[in-house]
């Protein structure tokens, strides 16, 4: 069987060399190291797209706005692009997201943390770190016109819930759960559940200790084997 090919795209040699070994090992991938925009795009053009690319926020040639991911995900063929940075604010990874970015991975997370989420993007999902999928500390309507209910839903979207698994907490229909969903994102002003779970975090709500953790808890929280610093 073929191994998956992942670009590691990091801008501090000695960080991408040892997480590169790591990665290796881990996923059994063939990993492609890069330290730059630049020597990244040529590798696509050469060689075509890669299963998933984590790339480094810091990168030569990444700012201003990220200018480089959409012409990476073009050449990549619309395969994942995951940020991965240190400490990067909700702004930067919202644009992300709505540039087309399949998730962020930060620095300070552990390194089975990080495999988890990688193995859960390479999955087709969409991975954002625990401390980032926040859900309401208010229990009534805010400012925004959320209601008690939407409130709740989006306490789960924000923890990696599915519908099904809302409504079952809930005890609510999937339709309506549904509806609630898209009432949530109409009145935030976003495209999707991820969106409506980033911009949740710089309105102010924060995660309950009482959460059920979901799918994407898990991938972030498992404890760390063999963590690996790297933050920059």
């Amino acid at each position: 069987m073929q191994k998956r090919k992942i670009a590691l795209a990091e801008n501090q040699g000695l960080v991408r060399e040892v997480l590169a070994a790591y990665l290796a090992s881990q996923l059994d991938a063939e990993i492609i190291e890069a330290g730059s925009t630049h020597e990244l795009e040529g590798h696509l053009e050469r060689n075509g797209s890669v299963d998933l690319i984590l790339l480094d926020l810091l990168l030569p040639g990444m700012k201003p706005g990220l200018e480089a991911l959409s012409r990476l995900l073009e050449l990549n063929q619309g395969q994942p692009i995951v940020l991965f940075a240190s400490n990067a604010g909700p702004s930067v990874v919202i644009e992300a997201l709505e540039k087309g970015a399949a998730g962020y991975i930060d620095k300070t997370q552990g390194a089975r943390s990080m495999v988890n989420a990688l193995n859960f993007i390479l999955a087709g999902e969409t991975y954002l770190p625990a401390f980032m999928r926040l859900t309401p500390r208010r229990h009534s309507s805010d400012e925004r016109g959320l209601t008690p209910k939407e409130l709740e839903v989006l306490g789960g979207l924000t923890i990696g819930l599915m519908n099904k698994e809302i409504a079952q907490n809930m005890g609510l229909s999937e339709v309506t759960v549904k509806m609630h969903v898209r009432s949530i994102c109409a009145k935030l002003n976003v495209k999707n559940r991820t969106q409506a779970a980033m911009v949740a975090a710089q309105f102010g709500y924060q995660e309950p200790q009482a959460a059920r953790p979901g799918r994407l808890e898990v991938a972030a929280s498992r404890p760390a084997e063999n963590p690996i610093d790297l933050a920059s």
